[in-house]
């Protein structure tokens, strides 16, 4: 069995109208390197928050 050190399923920040993040899911397990890559204003840090 894998150990997740983070696991989120349809995960969703909304400011206002306006969602920063929609519906975004991610698995990651013990050991795995991980990055968020995107355009400023993308979400990246209101996910990692």
């Amino acid at each position: 069995m894998s150990e997740y050190v983070l696991r989120t399923r349809d995960t969703s920040k909304k400011y206002g109208n306006t969602y920063a993040i929609q519906n975004v899911s991610v698995e990651i397990k013990r050991g795995q390197i991980y990055g968020l890559i995107g355009l400023n204003g993308a979400g990246k840090t209101t996910f990692t928050s």
